[in-house]
């Protein structure tokens, strides 16, 4: 069996074909041999002779899994025979190089074999000449296979060979296509040109009137009038010939030329924007990031690769490019893959957005935001663990502390699962913690309404069967600083009553909490499902310490008892509070702190619903006499003299627009209440009479101890004093206001200046300055008397002001 009818074996892998001529005594010349440099793999060659050309008009060639028709014919009309050369290890060697390469490989095996079925065609169609006799003396090649030492004989008339090609193969191989043709074109071979033309219309079609111009003018029309444009009347356009292909479909690594070498496409853009060619900047941002997509985006192992286009990817919304981009992301390369591949994306939203006079800074945040709103709780929990607050700035995937707290209130409230409390517990230790300033704590009870206002929001309808985390976000945006505190402590407590209920089998989800916020019934059937659950036949306690352990945790979930407690103080029945508070037959675990919050808040509402702020009755009462409930405590007696104030403040008939008496809660949203004092001096003739009633009343609306806040009632007495000529009354007052002013001066260290100090003294200068310089002022001494102190008291720089007054 000859060696050639190895080339069917299956294992055959060809990495190349060489071309050449058989002479009529049956010797091979070689003319060319195709990528040359992959012959040093082979481990033997595999020779078709010319009589065995016949038997293997069917032969494959297999290289990198192209199959392709052999275009041998027979000996006297195909010029050309193969060779193969074998390596059994070569298709792992080639394997491991980069993919890329392999189809670039590829594609030009692909364009070698057409041209080579190209020319052969040329061939057929060549003008035939005579072969010379003297080709029949070749020497014998000292290295073929079969030779056996004897010749056959020349004969003695020369035999017709085949058309002689207009070029050689070599140059029909490796010239570019184009200039292939023109070239055929000005030598005047168009049955050449027109099968080169049919068989490669695809690469040439574009460039056809370029061809034809090359054709010099001389040429008869007629020899070239096939390859000349015709024209469709009935579309009134010019009429396209059929091409003919070597083959119908086009391989894949033709197809995917424009992706396998992503970066000297984008270089190509990145040089034509730098000559200044419009709207090439967003096609190179475009290719970039698509270029990421593809190539450095994770991908599924076993799945089929996703056709991507640039017309693809102009079409997706930025929402759809970052789930694109982290899609495959899992919770360990989730945070890498946002820093490598979004971050960049939006940092290009951003750019484009400023580029076309629209400036949006919070564009990245808000669309990343919207990501992690509706990703599954372990990417959360791991985006923020790459934020937590100890990190570095630089590192922090999410930098705002309180957009951070908002996220994770809505994720975890906005989430239905049932198991997932330690991924929850992850998210929550990632949260940053505040210290609320005392004078931001009254912010807190902004969160106590929206989270009570979120139990209705939750709530299952028939609009909307479930809310979102994009829609709970909506509620959370509002809050400050010191009332996200306040939130996330009450996040913490129903994550760990959570955890409690999953424990015992009666697991909910964390809305629920919210849902059953106020609904004492609610609350009482799952604790009673917990109890008779843990006595049923799954998961049954035996023991006394599996009991003590139910009752501890049942004991952790008083959110039941405070909403009991709550429920009771808002109907009012106070003294069944005190009783069972009391009692020595309930026990409930509420230490004084709770009892006292729970007693505030329901004061605060009853105040807050009031329509009058007489304390003797109405809602009013109701709101002094709860905090009757509690302990005597510094802040409960600070909110009955806050009460007993608004009770003062309604009796001097203060209105909030003509006609309309002011009410409580307009009193506790004044944030200068002292400008409430002024409005009753201002409002009633007699009111600076009663100094001491005034101070009273500014003690209880919060400023007791406050030495600026009683220097500033004493003025704004004297001034309405004075505005009545009531010069004696007014002279006391400051006469009052100047004692505060000694005592305090000295009482403060020596050296060290006071600002409240400075800033009483400011306002006692004034006011004595006033006063004394008032022309219809009788009395000369008091006059002399005050200017003094306003002399005594006033900065340096107000000297001369004063000194003035002195004149006559």
């Amino acid at each position: 069996m000859r060696l050639g009818i190895s080339v069917a074996r299956p294992n055959l892998v060809s990495l190349g074909t060489c071309f050449g001529k058989f002479t009529k005594s049956g010797k091979f010349k070689l003319h060319i041999t195709a990528l040359d440099y992959l012959a040093q793999y082979a481990k033997y060659k595999v020779w078709i002779k010319p009589n065995d050309t016949p038997e293997h008009q069917g032969v494959v060639v297999l290289g990198f899994g192209v199959t392709a028709r052999s275009t041998i014919d027979t000996r006297k009309l195909d010029p050309t025979a193969i060779i193969v050369f074998h390596q059994a290890d070569v298709g792992e060697y080639l394997r491991d190089e980069v993919n890329a390469q392999l189809c670039r490989i590829r594609a030009v095996f692909l364009d070698r074999l057409d041209r080579l079925n190209t020319f052969v065609e040329v061939c057929k169609e060549a003008p035939v000449a005579e072969e010379s006799p003297e080709d029949a003396a070749d020497e014998e090649w000292e290295d073929d296979p079969w030779g056996d030492g004897a010749t056959e004989p020349p004969s003695a008339h020369p035999s017709k060979a085949a058309g002689q090609p207009p070029l050689p193969l070599s140059s029909f191989l490796s010239t570019d296509l184009i200039e292939l043709a023109c070239l055929l074109a000005s030598l005047e071979y168009f049955a050449a040109l027109h099968i080169v033309m049919d068989r490669h219309a695809s690469n040439l079609w574009p460039f056809r009137f370029v061809i034809l111009d090359s054709i010099p003018e001389h040429a008869q029309a007629s020899q070239f009038r096939d390859i000349l444009p015709g024209y469709d009347a009935s579309a009134d356009s010019e009429q396209r010939p059929e091409a003919k292909p070597w083959r119908s479909e086009q391989d894949f690594s033709e197809s995917i030329q424009t992706t396998v070498f992503p970066s000297r496409t984008i270089v190509s853009h990145g040089h034509a924007a730098s000559q200044g060619v419009p709207g090439l900047d967003e096609v190179g941002e475009g290719l970039s990031l698509l270029s990421r997509l593809v190539y450095d985006a994770p991908g599924p192992e076993d799945a089929l690769d996703v056709d991507w286009s640039l017309a693809r990817w102009n079409a997706m919304e930025p929402p759809d490019v970052i789930r694109a981009y982290l899609a495959h992301s899992t919770p360990k390369t989730v945070a890498k893959d946002i820093g490598r591949l979004v971050m960049p994306y939006l940092f290009v939203l951003e750019s484009r957005a400023e580029r076309a006079g629209r400036p949006d800074p919070s564009l990245p945040n808000r669309l990343l935001y919207d990501y992690i709103l509706s990703a599954p709780l372990d990417i959360v929990a791991a985006i923020f663990e790459a934020s937590k607050p100890t990190l570095p700035p630089a590192q922090r995937l999410l930098r705002n502390d309180e957009d951070m707290a908002r996220l994770a209130l809505a994720c975890l409230y906005g989430n239905d699962s049932l198991d997932d409390w330690p991924t929850m517990s992850r998210t929550f230790e990632c949260l940053p913690a505040w210290d609320t300033p005392p004078e931001e704590e009254d912010e807190a009870d902004e969160a106590n309404a929206t989270i009570d206002s979120l139990g209705a929001f939750v709530a299952p309808s028939t609009t909307r069967p479930r809310c979102t985390p994009a829609d709970l976000l909506l509620f959370f945006k509002p809050l400050p600083m010191s009332s996200l505190s306040r939130a996330l402590d009450v996040l913490d407590v129903h994550l760990e009553s959570g955890e409690i209920l999953a424990r015992w089998s009666v697991p909910a989800p964390l809305r629920w909490f919210l849902q059953s916020n106020g609904n004492i019934s609610e609350q009482r059937s799952w604790a009673n499902r917990m109890a008779r659950r843990a006595g049923g036949t799954d998961d049954k306690l035996e023991t006394q310490d599996e009991w003590e352990w139910l009752l501890e945790d049942m004991l952790k979930l008083d959110d039941i008892i405070r909403t009991f407690f709550s429920g009771l103080l808002s109907t009012g029945k106070f003294d069944v509070a005190k009783s069972l508070l009391r009692s020595t037959n309930v026990q409930l675990s509420l230490d004084s702190q709770v009892i006292e919050d729970i007693c505030l808040s329901c004061s605060q509402e009853f105040y807050d619903n009031a329509s009058s702020g007489n304390y003797h009755f109405g809602d009013m009462k109701l709101a002094y006499d709860c905090l009757d409930v509690p302990e005597r405590s510094e802040k409960i007696m600070k909110e009955k003299e806050f009460i007993e104030a608004t009770s003062r403040l309604c009796s001097f008939n203060l209105m909030s627009r003509p006609g309309i008496p002011i009410s409580p809660i307009e009193i506790r949203l004044t944030k200068d209440r002292l400008s409430l004092v002024s409005r009753v001096l201002s409002s009633n003739n007699d009111a600076y009479k009663h100094t001491q009633v005034i101070l009273d009343l500014v003690y209880k609306l919060g400023f007791k101890g406050d030495i600026v806040a009683e220097v500033k009632t004493l003025a704004m007495l004297a001034e309405t004093a004075l505005q009545a000529e009531d010069f004696n009354r007014a002279y006391e007052t400051s006469q009052r206001m100047v004692d505060t002013i000694l005592i305090l001066r000295s009482s403060a260290p020596l050296g060290l200046q006071d600002p409240q100090i400075e800033e009483a003294s400011e306002v006692c200068w004034v006011a004595c300055f006033q006063v004394g310089r008032h022309p219809e002022f009788p009395d000369l001494k008091k006059k002399m008397t005050l200017l003094g102190r306003a002399v005594e008291l006033c900065p340096p720089e107000r000297l001369p002001d004063v000194l003035g007054a002195w004149r006559p």
